[in-house]
């Protein structure tokens, strides 16, 4: 079996904290000064976050970057 890449899990763990506080991408972009556009790559695992961009997100969901990571 094929290990996931480590953006699918980044992006998998901003997904599921986004949805779990019912928002859409646009508003975690708002709340973290990203565009949705970039958002939606990053949840889609197409992006190579910078770890600036990775604490704007965890500091938008209320969580630490650590737990966005694996």
């Amino acid at each position: 079996m094929a290990k996931k890449d480590i953006r699918e899990i980044v992006g998998n763990s901003v997904r599921e904290l986004r949805e779990e506080r019912g928002w859409s991408q646009e508003e975690l972009g708002f709340r973290s000064s990203l565009h949705r556009n970039y958002i939606g790559g990053v949840e889609r695992g197409e992006r190579n976050i910078a770890i600036v961009n990775l604490a704007k997100l965890a500091k938008a969901l209320g969580v630490s970057p650590k737990d966005l990571l694996p």
